[in-house]
């Protein structure tokens, strides 16, 4: 039952990270010459992509006859 809240939490991080933009609507502080409000953004793409992969992890589910092994 953990599995799933944790998987929810990953989904909804980006959706609030990004869609409460007062927290990050400034210019302060910069990153090599980038103001905060877009680092900010491009940041959360590879912590999105992380975060899917997390809960596409915590989700799955092995189908009959499919097993974890490596093949080969």
């Amino acid at each position: 039952m953990l599995r799933p809240a944790v998987a929810g939490v990953c989904l909804l991080a980006p959706a609030v990270g990004l869609l409460w933009v007062p927290w990050y609507a400034r210019g302060e502080p910069e990153l090599v010459g980038i103001p905060f409000f877009y680092w900010y953004q491009f940041a959360w793409v590879p912590a999105t992509s992380v975060l899917l992969r997390v809960a596409y992890l915590l989700l799955r589910r092995e189908g009959p006859g499919r097993s974890r092994r490596p093949v080969g």
